[in-house]
């Protein structure tokens, strides 16, 4: 982070080797916003479009193949939600000393989020190459516990890959080249649409030629990213070995904010948990299949919203590096419009169009429940920004634990405390818990985003009082 106190809204000129992208988290944060955020809606879009493809192709193996997968998902999800949580810290640093105008500073970050990474990924792989079959039978996996290990075992010889997937891809967005990012995500996507029937069918290869056709679609996304960040190099980043030096303070700066994030994804499946344990408490099976259903469905609706929070991270680390802070108070609020202006637009579609989505994902039975939990959690689709934003705007200033705090708060205490005050003490059953997740969404983003307009108040105070005491 830099020492001194420039004036707001500028940044050092001293660097000769900005790009395009580094040239864009600078300008005007409207255009930054924009303009990396759509690139990440389409990679989003293609990664929900490979998921739905893979289930299909896997559901035709029959049930056992469909729950291996299935027991196998969680772990998958712990391990992307590492390696975003890293990338998410990389990203944040790396913004700030591009704001800085410090490109060896950038390099450090981007080498030690890289380094990092490869340690996550023998950290992760070897115990659950290992012991897969056991961490399976606690499960409870039953008959499918043999195709599971089969698929995993697979599936995580390309935790690498997939890691540096994740890693390199948030640093390319750090320093604004969100287009080329996308481009290496969607081969990934495609090539994964593309090789599952072919490896699962044709060649005959069943559950496990969905787990290769996994990996080489990883493979095929991290390809050109080493090529144009080691081959090429016309990145702001310049990685090399060679003038690594090790640096605990750059570390810390990269886990300040990545494991915090690491841990928001953590608390996500916490929620979960504690939810299904309410509806089953007041409902049956069919209860948490509504549930999540609904939240895969709601998952996909939110998509543009959390494109742009991405968006937020770099565009508001720049920023804060540059101590240009009208100019990152100015991105949050035009994010916050952004995304209440797109909120309002999903809601009003997913309320009328909710019975037709219902009847598209979900058998007849649980169609007429699942309606009514759409059409609830439409009505905070406006709210989500406000909370996304604030949290990703923390994490781009460096203040990875606030951003915690606001989606624990969000998700874990007020969702799940609402959730069981409107379904069990109020007695409204289901709907009960619909409205307390969504009530709990609205009323904790509204505090976060409270605490973020806070804290820029208090920044722009404290410069406006170095530069009255400089003058």
């Amino acid at each position: 982070m830099p020492t001194s106190v420039p004036k707001d809204d500028t940044h050092s000129h001293n660097n000769q080797n900005e790009t395009e992208g580094t040239k864009l988290l600078l300008a005007d944060p409207k255009t930054a916003i924009l303009r990396l955020s759509l690139p990440v809606m389409v990679a989003m879009t293609l990664m929900t479009l490979y998921s739905v493809v893979d289930a299909f192709w896997v559901a035709g193996l029959g049930a056992d193949a469909l729950a291996a997968v299935g027991f196998s998902f969680p772990l998958f999800i712990i391990t992307i939600g590492l390696a975003s949580g890293l990338g998410t810290g990389g990203e944040a640093a790396l913004a700030r000393m591009i704001g800085a105008g410090d490109r060896d500073g950038a390099s450090s970050v981007a080498m030690h989020t890289i380094l990092l990474m490869t340690g996550l990924a023998v950290a992760v792989t070897i115990p659950l190459a290992l012991f897969a079959g056991d961490i399976f039978a606690l499960m409870g996996a039953g008959s499918a516990a043999g195709l599971a290990v089969a698929y995993a075992r697979i599936l995580f010889m390309g935790t690498f890959a997939l890691l540096f997937g994740e890693v390199a891809y948030a640093l390319m967005h750090g320093e604004g080249d969100a287009k080329r990012a996308m481009y290496a995500m969607a081969a990934g996507a495609v090539a994964n649409i593309v090789l599952d029937p072919i490896l699962i069918y044709t060649c005959g290869m069943g559950i496990e030629g969905a787990a290769v056709a996994t990996i080489i679609a990883e493979i095929v996304a991290a390809v050109p990213m080493v090529y144009w960040l080691f081959v090429k190099r016309d990145t702001y980043i310049s990685l090399s070995l060679r003038r690594f030096a090790p640096d605990p303070a750059v570390a810390r700066d990269i886990l300040q904010v990545g494991l915090p994030a690491a841990a928001e994804q953590l608390s996500l499946a916490l929620m979960t948990l504690v939810l299904n344990g309410i509806i089953v408490l007041i409902s049956s099976t069919d209860g948490v299949a509504v549930y999540s259903t609904g939240w895969r469905v709601v998952s996909i609706g939110l998509t543009p919203i959390l494109a742009i929070a991405t968006a937020v991270v770099a565009v508001t680390g720049a920023s804060y590096g540059a101590r240009a802070y009208a100019r990152m108070e100015s991105a949050l609020r035009f994010a916050i419009r952004l995304g209440t202006g797109i909120g309002i637009g999903l809601a009003a579609a997913t309320f009328i169009l909710a019975p037709g989505i219902a009847a598209l994902f979900a058998t007849p039975e649980i169609t007429p429940e699942l309606t009514s939990y759409l059409r609830v959690m439409s009505l905070v689709y406006p709210m989500v920004g406000f909370g996304l934003f604030s949290a990703s705007f923390f994490q781009g200033t460096g203040l990875g634990a606030r951003s915690l705090t606001i989606t624990v708060l969000q998700n874990v205490v007020l969702s799940t405390l609402l959730a069981w005050m409107f379904a069990i003490d109020l007695g409204f059953g289901l709907s009960g818990v619909w409205w307390g997740v969504a009530a709990g969404n609205a009323i904790g983003a509204l505090l976060g985003y409270a605490w973020a307009r806070r804290y820029t108040a208090g920044l722009r105070v404290r410069q406006a009082g170095a530069a009255v005491a400089a003058a």
